[in-house]
């Protein structure tokens, strides 16, 4: 039996409430007859993991030198090249080519939320979401930031990147079935 995500989250949702100590609510005791306090916690789990093993694939590639339209160690990595390359390797899924792109086929969170694996955006070119790089915690991203440098972590805030924020966004686990990575597949043969 497979359980919707938006079920899961609901239910995690409402299972993390606090109850007063020793007091096992309806819920808690639904949940666990059915089996679904496990799951919830191994989805949980999943996430973080994910996301953890993520940014540690990522600084495993600090160093490697820029490229435009690199997308491997081998030849370098432009940025979206790299958050793709990373979600690929680590994740299992595949995201569209362009940081724009990328932009239209996740979701989007508050910066307030942002939690290491998520997606970090900014105007570098004049236009919206021309640069995209990987939240790895405590304010800081890791990225692939231009000609002549190489992959590396910078603090989001400084004057630079916080000037030019133009938004987070999470990857979701089911994103092969969203729309706007669809659409994104359809116009862009390389995200099939």
């Amino acid at each position: 039996m497979r359980i919707p995500a938006a079920l899961i989250a609901v239910l995690f949702a409402v299972s993390a409430q606090a109850s007063p100590p020793g007091a096992v609510d309806d819920m808690d005791q639904l949940l666990a007859d059915k089996g679904l306090l496990a799951r919830i916690d191994h989805v949980r789990h999943s996430v973080s993991e994910k996301a953890s093993e993520l940014v540690v694939t990522a600084i495993g590639f600090l160093g490697v030198p820029y490229r435009r339209g690199g997308n491997t160690a081998e030849t370098g990595f432009d940025c979206s090249g790299f958050v793709r390359a990373m979600y690929q390797q680590t994740v299992g899924l595949i995201l569209p080519r362009k940081a724009e792109q990328q932009a239209a086929a996740t979701a989007k969170i508050d910066r307030a939320e942002l939690q290491p694996g998520d997606l970090v955006f900014f105007n570098t070119m004049r236009r919206a979401f021309s640069h995209v790089g990987i939240y790895v915690g405590e304010g800081k991203f890791i990225h692939s930031p231009k000609p002549g440098a190489e992959v590396r972590v910078e603090s989001m805030g400084v004057a630079y990147w916080n000037q030019r924020f133009d938004g987070a966004r999470r990857v979701q686990s089911a994103a092969p079935e969203t729309p706007s990575l669809q659409a994104a597949q359809a116009t862009d043969p390389a995200v099939r």
